[in-house]
């Protein structure tokens, strides 16, 4: 934490900065994304939980090591959101939509290295549906 004089007044700052999961532009399409990058187990594990809202252009790209069948719940996730399960070009394998606090497990069909976290209904308003691609994920660091 950090104290800084702002407008005649000292505020306590939490510097997050310390642990700040890195960002990616990705892309559907004519939308832009950005998206935390969670691409490790800690980050991966803790994904979204206790975010109160999240803005509307706004992720999280899960990164694995390698292809597998990912599952994905919402413990401790306050926001509704709509998972997107993308191939190794981001090509989107299936879309779930998952509610808040459920501990219901949404699994990919297939292997896939990546996911896509999003506010609820984000691709279906988009018309994005599997088949879509989501450009950009190359820039992400490796999952380890």
């Amino acid at each position: 934490m950090i104290l800084r004089f702002i407008s005649g007044a000292w505020m306590l700052l939490a510097c997050s900065a310390l642990h700040a999961a890195p960002i990616v532009e990705l892309s559907a399409g004519m939308y832009r994304i950005e998206a935390e990058v969670a691409s490790n187990s800690g980050d991966r594990a803790t994904g979204l939980m206790h975010r109160p809202s999240m803005p509307a252009q706004h992720g999280m790209l899960f990164v694995f090591s390698e292809a597998g069948v990912q599952c994905f719940w919402m413990k401790n996730t306050l926001i509704p959101l709509s998972i997107a399960f993308l191939d190794d070009s981001g090509q989107i394998v299936q879309i779930a939509d998952m509610q808040p606090q459920s501990l219901d497990n949404h699994c990919s069909v297939k292997p896939v290295r990546f996911a896509l976290e999003m506010n609820a209904g984000w691709f279906a308003s988009r018309g994005l549906a599997a088949g879509a691609k989501i450009r950009g994920i190359g820039k992400a660091p490796a999952g380890r």
